[in-house]
């Protein structure tokens, strides 16, 4: 059986965790669990060691995709984040294929040419995902953007966050339905709410997984797909393996079928 490629993204692993043992540190244990990616969180760095960073992932055999907080686009502002040319400049220091931004307050203003003009010769591509928030984690901005992206041939694909939509009462069904031909990399995590009613990322159940094969069916086949949802244990090894193995399988029949 043909197995999808899977990334970590090191916040799985716990903030108080990455601190601790600094996210170069933690790329044999990705490597060892059978991803073949590594997903950097610039808001987990204590301080930013690009070279260290690059030796440690490139040493394993990884693959680098680099994770910015910075949304896209500002309010009332018609050109990009100015911290766009240093998330990207990052993100090319530690040779990341990707750097993944959340979309931001997308409008009629915002300049598509001025965002083309930065993202020319770019070795990094522009991902972007649909985040927590009214302005970036709901359906229509983000279809309003990339369909305006792909008229215009700008070099910029979609992050899919598979449990991020349930922060602002989307469907997820609908969401892959409408934006699944733009998604170039996945984010996996199942969402519960806790007594508190707060909306919390767990580890994925049975139903979940059915549900997560589904929603594939709607993207380009061996989609690149992440795990964002805690990976806890005291054999952390073994349960990142466990975890990498689940998703690394995720949507194969159905694939099969569909391409066979």
């Amino acid at each position: 059986m043909h197995l999808y490629p899977v990334s970590i993204s090191l916040s799985s692993f716990g903030a108080d965790y990455v601190h601790a043992q600094g996210q170069a540190s933690l790329a044999p244990l990705v490597a060892q669990s059978g991803a073949s990616h590594l997903e950097l969180r610039e808001e987990l760095f204590d301080h930013f060691d690009a070279p260290a960073l690059r030796s440690a992932i490139v040493d394993q055999g990884l693959t680098c995709v680099y994770s910015s907080p910075l949304e896209l686009w500002q309010p009332g502002q018609a050109a990009p984040n100015p911290q766009l040319q240093e998330a990207l400049a990052r993100a090319v220091a530690c040779d990341a294929v990707w750097l993944k931004v959340s979309l931001g307050f997308y409008s009629s203003i915002s300049d598509l040419n001025l965002l083309h003009q930065q993202l020319r010769d770019q070795p990094v591509r522009l991902l972007i995902e649909n985040d927590q928030t009214a302005q970036g984690g709901r359906i229509d901005p983000l279809v309003k953007f990339f369909t305006a992206i792909a008229e215009q041939g700008l070099p910029v694909g979609m992050t899919f966050d598979i449990g991020n939509w349930q922060w602002q009462q989307q469907s997820v069904s609908s969401a892959a339905l409408q934006l699944g031909r733009f998604v170039e990399y996945i984010h996996c995590k199942a969402v519960q709410r806790t007594a508190t009613g707060r909306l919390v990322a767990t580890p994925p159940e049975l139903t979940d997984l059915h549900q997560w094969s589904r929603l594939l069916r709607h993207m380009a086949p061996g989609l690149v797909r992440a795990i964002e949802y805690p990976l806890q244990g005291a054999d952390l090894l073994a349960v990142s393996q466990i975890q990498v193995a689940t998703l690394a399988a995720l949507g194969q029949a159905a694939q099969e079928v569909a391409h066979g």
